[in-house]
């Protein structure tokens, strides 16, 4: 049977290559797709699909009028959550691919999730090398007590920081905070320099012209240093693949995982 399933950003720069990849998915068909700018025109015109008849809807209470299995957020920070919320409440899974969501939207999207039965897969980036950013950084912070993140992005994008880095920070933080030689509380001069303490770990947003995505995580000791760094280039295409998988394991727990690792097999 396949997988029945809602995306939310339908017709959006990463989400127009999920929809597709989707389409063409053998285990899967797509019974619902959200777009603000495309609403009432058929997701086929939008992606020059024509064999796809189905309409855009303009928000995720019309688009959950056809029951779907999993439910695809890939839109914007502002409306996530309560499109999440509401998709469990309709008995969906949910895959989020929107990033800028907070630690307290999470908890929150936890408890909906386990009092629903349903299971909730939040990945702040879907490409494989950040999921190997990810481990490797967790690795190093048992090992070495400084460290810092620095999170790059096109001068157009709004949350900071990225959802990588905020799923960075929070993982690492699970580990152990990063030390600070000299307290924020007695540095000399703007204490916004040294960017925002984020689950123990300080994190800098650079937003620039020439800058596709980028996530950084510097650890430093006595006359070394360890830099481990994704870069990702102008396709969406590098994400399809994860967001696929993530579909495919979302209904096989209850409640949040973060993070496409959580669900992949690492020796």
């Amino acid at each position: 049977m396949s997988i029945r399933v809602c995306l939310a950003g339908a017709t959006g720069w990463a989400g127009s290559s999920l929809a597709r990849a989707i389409h063409q998915a053998d285990d899967m068909e797509i019974v619902g797709a959200i777009s603000r700018t495309h609403a009432g025109k058929s997701l086929g015109d939008a992606l020059q699909m024509p064999e796809i008849s189905m309409p855009v809807s303009s928000t995720a209470e019309d688009a959950l009028s056809e029951t779907c299995d999993v439910f695809v957020e890939y839109t914007k920070p502002d409306i996530a959550k309560h499109n999440i919320l509401l998709a469990l409440e309709a008995g969906a899974h949910v895959v989020v691919g929107t990033s800028g969501l907070t630690d307290d939207a999470y908890s929150e999207i936890d408890e909906t999730a386990k009092s629903k039965e349903r299971g909730v897969l939040a990945c702040g980036n879907f490409a494989l090398t950040v999921v190997l950013l990810q481990k490797f950084a967790e690795m190093a912070a048992r090992h070495i007590p400084h460290r810092e993140i620095v999170d790059y992005a096109h001068s157009g994008k709004m949350d900071v920081p990225s959802g990588t880095a905020r799923e960075l920070s929070h993982r690492l933080g699970q580990i152990r905070h990063s030390a600070l030689d000299i307290p924020l509380e007695e540095i000399q001069g703007p204490r916004e320099t040294r960017g925002a303490s984020l689950n123990g770990t300080q994190v800098h947003s650079i937003r620039l012209p020439g800058y596709v995505i980028s996530t950084e995580v510097i650890f430093g000791m006595p006359d070394q240093k360890l830099i481990l760094r994704h870069e990702a280039g102008a396709s969406s295409e590098i994400y399809v693949s994860g967001a696929l998988l993530a579909i495919r394991k979302v209904s096989t727990f209850t409640g949040l995982k973060r993070g496409l690792d959580s669900v992949m097999e690492f020796e």
